[in-house]
């Protein structure tokens, strides 16, 4: 968890506790069922997190870029 997100709505593809529902025991063993609608969620937000990585590398590239005045030197 970010700490952006105590304070910001949560964005489209996150998972949230709402949607989360499942209730796991310890007496139970089995696997649960991976169903289209889970698939879909784990594609947005797989999605969803490749984006944000994507522009978090931009920033980083534009922050540590060389100077405009130092490239004519």
């Amino acid at each position: 968890m970010q700490l952006l997100e105590l304070y910001e709505p949560v964005p489209q593809g996150y998972q949230d506790d709402k949607q989360d529902n499942s209730v796991i025991h310890t007496d139970d063993t089995r696997k649960t069922r991976l169903t289209l609608d889970r698939l879909n969620k784990l594609r947005i937000m797989n999605d969803v997190r490749k984006l944000e990585h994507e522009q978090k590398l931009d920033k980083v590239t534009d922050q540590y870029k060389v100077p405009a005045a130092a490239e004519g030197l």
